[in-house]
């Protein structure tokens, strides 16, 4: 009986896991395939939000010339990218993503699939934006 209830306890935070966004992952450019930056996921209440942790490439200004929002003239190191996220179903979504080198923000759906994050970034329709594979940090 013991075995049967830690079998099925763990197979439980097993499912739960798989969904989690949250930790450090390595965004990788949709255009170059160049990894760009590390962007930390972390909760606040029942939302998600993001930040860059690290540059793996330097940018062209070091703060976010280009941003609309209180984000404007902020560090791109430290940056807040993601914000608002609500996980619905096996998909994070409702929320934005900001790209700190145009300084567009865009409605955000993540989905996740093993190591690696499904980012879409898109204006009205889905189908109108961009999609990037970000990969799981250890």
């Amino acid at each position: 009986m013991k075995k049967l209830l830690l079998t099925f306890v763990l197979s439980l935070f097993g499912v739960m896991s798989f969904a989690q966004i949250e930790g450090k992952w390595k965004t990788i450019d949709d255009e170059t395939k160049q990894a760009k930056s590390i962007v930390e996921i972390y909760k606040k209440g029942d939302k998600y939000y993001g930040k860059i942790s690290q540059l793996l490439i330097k940018p062209a200004s070091a703060t976010c010339t280009e941003c609309k929002d209180d984000r404007k003239g902020k560090p791109i190191l430290g940056l807040e990218i993601i914000r608002g996220l609500k996980k619905e179903g096996d998909e994070f979504t409702g929320g934005t993503i900001t790209d700190p080198k145009s300084g567009k923000t865009y409605k955000c759906t993540i989905t996740k699939s093993g190591d690696k994050l499904n980012v879409r970034g898109y204006v009205g329709v889905s189908m109108f934006g961009r999609s990037q594979t970000w990969q799981k940090v250890n």
